[in-house]
C-alpha cells in the first residue's frame, strides 16, 4: 500500500469513528445533544481534529442521514425487484420499513420529528412532486403502479396514495415508540393488522 493510499485509509477510519460516535450520542441522548465538543471528548480528539474532517455538526448529521437513507433504499429496492405479486411486495415493503424504524426508536423519533431544514431535506414527503425528489417515496409509488396495473391511476393519485400510506405507517411507528411498554406479540398484531387494512383499502 502506497503512502497516499494509507493516508486515505486512515482518513476514512477517522471519519467513520467520528460518525459512529455521533450515532452513539444520537442513540443514547438524542440528536439535539450532538456537538463537536462532545464527539471529540468521547474519542479523545481535539475539536480541531473533528473540524478537519467535517465542516460542522450539520455535515456530520447529514452524513448519518445519507447512510441510513441508503440502507433503507437498498432494502426496499431488493423487495421491489423480487418475484412476488405486487400486493405482497407492497405489504412486505411497508412491514419492512416499520420494523427497520422500530430497531432504532430513539434515532427514528428524533430525526423524523425534527424541524431542522437540513434533516427535512431527507424526511419531508408531503409536498407536491415529492415522489420525484424522495427516492423512498418513488419506490413506494412504483409498487403502487404495479398494484394498479389492471386499473391504472394517474400520477397525482399515485403520489397522494403513497403520501397517505407513508403518513399512516409513520403514525403507527411513532405511537409504538412512545408506548414503549407494548409487548412484542401486541406489536406484531398491530403491525400486521395495520398493513392488512391499508392493502385492503388500496385494492378495494
Amino acid at each position: 500500500m502506497g503512502t497516499n493510499e494509507r493516508k486515505e485509509k486512515e482518513r476514512e477510519i477517522r471519519r467513520e469513528l467520528i460518525l459512529n460516535t455521533a450515532q452513539e450520542i444520537i442513540s443514547s441522548e438524542g440528536i439535539v445533544n450532538v456537538s463537536i465538543r462532545k464527539i471529540a471528548s468521547k474519542i479523545e480528539y481535539s475539536p480541531a481534529i473533528i473540524y478537519y474532517y467535517f465542516k460542522d455538526k450539520e455535515e456530520i448529521i447529514n452524513c448519518l442521514m445519507i447512510k441510513g437513507y441508503k440502507t433503507i433504499l437498498s432494502t426496499l429496492t431488493s423487495i421491489t425487484q423480487s418475484n412476488k405479486v405486487p400486493t405482497e411486495k407492497l405489504k412486505e415493503g411497508l412491514k419492512t420499513y416499520i420494523l427497520m424504524a422500530l430497531k432504532i426508536p430513539l434515532e427514528y423519533k428524533t430525526i423524523m420529528l425534527s424541524t431542522s431544514q437540513s434533516i427535512l431535506h431527507y424526511t419531508s414527503v408531503l409536498f407536491k412532486g415529492a415522489s420525484q425528489k424522495r427516492e423512498a417515496l418513488s419506490i413506494l409509488c412504483q409498487q403502487l403502479r404495479d398494484v394498479y396495473t389492471d386499473n391504472p391511476k394517474d400520477e397525482s393519485y399515485i403520489e397522494l396514495t403513497a403520501q397517505v400510506l407513508w403518513s399512516s405507517i409513520f403514525g403507527l411507528i411513532i405511537r409504538i415508540i412512545i408506548e414503549d411498554d407494548i409487548n412484542e406479540s401486541q406489536k406484531e398484531i398491530l403491525i400486521e393488522h395495520h398493513v392488512n387494512i391499508l392493502i385492503k383499502a388500496i385494492v378495494s
